[in-house]
This record gives structure tokens, C-alpha cells and sequence, in this order.
């Protein structure tokens, strides 16, 4: 499966978006990694194949939700993970814009046991679609900005901007 990719530029730095080619279909998208994130690859595999035409979608909606006027994302999507850390992603895209919530009550959205904090918060930091899947709105029980993979500043920017800062 060939992987498509581009960069762009954005509050928090240039990032990277990969994808992979569906038959006859848009690219699905599988990473966006910000400069310096925590176990995220931070340059372009061998092989892959450079298409900014092909992620456009995708940049188009980043560029919106970064000036503050897009809420949602609806890209086709293809992380790669276990069942465990698919479903505390696919539970991330039910926070609403400009909403927080804890690793508790990411848990129990996801159908997990609320004992299972720490799984959880290591599924949410290895989440590899940044901004796109909003791991940023998750919060420790006592409301603390605690990790984020880009780090706590750029979590701290994200959740500004959903509250109606300007960041372009």
C-alpha cells in the first residue's frame, strides 16, 4: 500500500500528513504529526510518495479549523492500531468542539472500565491523528492540562482557539 504526504504549516509548526491510496477512493488519512511529537515520525518514510493534491482535503480542513472556522472534521481516516486504541480514538471524535473531558469519562464513553485510566491515557497519547482526533480535550480528573504529545503548551493553544482565540 503506498503512503501519499504532505506538509503544511500551522500553529503549532509545520506538520506532516500521511494517508493511504483506497481503491478508486480519497486518500484515507493515517497520521498528522506535529515537529518534536512524542513517538510520532517526524519526516516522510522511503517510499512515500509526496501529493499535496491528495491531502488537500485535508489541509483545507486544518487551514479552517485553525482560523477558527471549522468545528469538525469529515475525512476519511485510517490510523493504525490495536482494537483497544481504535476505539478510545473513534470515542475522541464524540467531544464536542470547545468540550473537555477526563480519562475517566473518556474510559467510560469508550465501553472501558473506569480502572482503566492509564491504558486509556496511553491509547490518547498515541493517538496519530493530532488535532483531527481531539486528544487535546482531554483532561486529568482535576481538570490539569496533563500530556499531550506535541506538549502541554500547544494542548494549552488548541483549547484557546476552541474557545474563541484567533490564531492566524
Amino acid at each position: 500500500m503506498t503512503t501519499a504526504f504532505t506538509t503544511m504549516e500551522s500553529p503549532l509548526g509545520r506538520l506532516l500528513l500521511s494517508g493511504v491510496y483506497q481503491d478508486g477512493g480519497p486518500v484515507a488519512l493515517t497520521a498528522v504529526t506535529a515537529p518534536g511529537q512524542k513517538g510520532a515520525i517526524g519526516e516522510p518514510a522511503d517510499g512515500w510518495m509526496l501529493d499535496p493534491e491528495a491531502l488537500a482535503p485535508a489541509v483545507e480542513q486544518l487551514t479552517g479549523y485553525f482560523a477558527g472556522e471549522l468545528t469538525s472534521f469529515d475525512l476519511p481516516l485510517a490510523p493504525i492500531g490495536s482494537e483497544f486504541r481504535q476505539r478510545i480514538w473513534a470515542a475522541l471524535d464524540d467531544i464536542p468542539y470547545g468540550a473537555t473531558v477526563s480519562y475517566g469519562q473518556l474510559a467510560d464513553a469508550a465501553g472501558q472500565s473506569p480502572r482503566a485510566v492509564r491504558a486509556v491515557g496511553g491509547a490518547v497519547g498515541a493517538n496519530p491523528l493530532l488535532v483531527i482526533r481531539p486528544c487535546h480535550r482531554v483532561l486529568g480528573a482535576n481538570g490539569a492540562l496533563t500530556g499531550f504529545a506535541a506538549g502541554t503548551d500547544n494542548k494549552r493553544l488548541l483549547l484557546e482557539l476552541e474557545r474563541g482565540s484567533t490564531l492566524f
